[in-house]
């Protein structure tokens, strides 16, 4: 924006409405859209997400294993990516709530953080990936539970570092204000599209050399159809994980791609009203890709299967509707797990 929102726009109540309606640009039917959407999203997202998060930290074989750390600071920062931006996205675009300074950045570092926690829990996963595949034999020993959680409190810390940063002081006075954004400078802007760019750049390059790898044991399972050849096991895995993994990228490219590319182009030019709100549509794609996360990463695990199997063995004491208890699924190795359990010939 031309113009800095100085003091004078801040009073003990609020910001000023004049400056912030520059943002509020939906009309009736829009926000009626936003609301529905948002809430839909949201509950089942947050639903989902704390659905995984219960079966993880309930058992206490899978809260042992690094794999499923990362699975659950992803789970937990969807968690909470849900709730957070679906009651400020909405309070703001559809209530127009106005808060003081110092709550609304509170509110926008918050969904800042989620979000970013989010994919820097995906980039954790992708590493454990290629950890487990390239590098079986000493993968406990490279990555025990001690150094996953040292990890994952090292991500948390910079991801709220990073996203508190206008909380601390960096705002757009006297810098020039954000297009998208109230109250966020576009050199901030700049910095965190740089920051989340690396964070694509680390998961894209990691799933892509997997998927490299898949696609030349491809080749070799065609020329040994007939016979068995050493590896051909860990071939065969390496091609059902690069399944998922294409799912993987095309879902977080998908979600993610427009809202960056948004952010990008109101850098460089004044936005109109009607690209702000194609960016306020695309802003939900990120909460989607939070509400598919766990059908990706989590439920196509077989020991969380399992996990879900006892606990409704457990419940079915209480809920006799549930009805017949079948029978319990063995624990076996899919394409998210982390020890596989398959033998090379």
């Amino acid at each position: 924006m031309e113009r800095c929102l100085v003091d004078a726009n801040v009073s003990k109540d609020g910001l000023d409405f004049n400056f912030m309606k520059d943002y509020m640009i939906l009309n009736g039917p829009q926000k009626i859209a936003v609301a529905v959407l948002c809430t839909l999203l949201g509950l089942l997202s947050a639903l989902e997400n704390l659905a995984v998060l219960y079966l993880i930290l309930s058992s206490h074989r899978l809260r042992r294993k690094p794999s499923y750390l990362f699975i659950g600071s992803l789970a937990g920062a969807d968690f909470l990516a849900s709730v957070v931006f679906t009651c400020n996205f909405v309070n703001f675009h559809v209530f127009h709530g106005v808060d003081s300074k110092a709550v609304f950045l509170l509110k926008i570092g918050s969904v800042t953080m989620t979000f970013t926690a989010s994919v820097g829990s995906l980039l954790l996963t992708a590493i454990d990936r290629y950890l487990c595949l390239h590098h079986p034999p000493t993968y406990k020993a490279l990555l025990t539970q001690r150094r996953a959680l040292v990890t994952l409190g090292i991500m948390w810390v910079l991801s709220a570092l990073v996203s508190y940063l206008p909380l601390m002081g960096w705002t757009c006075c006297p810098s020039p204000c954000s297009e998208l954004f109230p109250l966020i400078p576009n050199n901030y802007l700049l910095g965190w599209l740089l920051f989340i760019t690396f964070l694509f750049s680390g998961i894209i390059y990691t799933y892509g050399h997997v998927l490299w790898k898949a696609h030349q044991h491809v080749a070799s399972l065609a020329g040994h159809q007939e016979r068995q050849v050493p590896g051909m096991a860990r071939m065969r895995l390496d091609v059902r994980l690069a399944k998922t993994l294409g799912v993987v990228l095309a879902v977080l490219l998908i979600c993610w791609f427009p809202v960056l590319a948004l952010m990008v182009y109101s850098l460089a030019t004044k936005l109109s009203d009607q690209i702000k709100k194609v960016f306020a549509f695309c802003s939900m794609l990120c909460l989607f890709n939070s509400m598919v996360n766990p059908v990706i990463y989590a439920l196509r695990s077989g020991e969380i299967r399992s996990s879900a199997h006892h606990c409704l063995a457990h419940w079915k004491k209480y809920l006799p509707g549930l009805g017949p208890e079948g029978k319990e699924e063995v624990p076996r190795s899919s394409v998210t797990e982390t020890e596989v359990d398959v033998k090379i010939t």
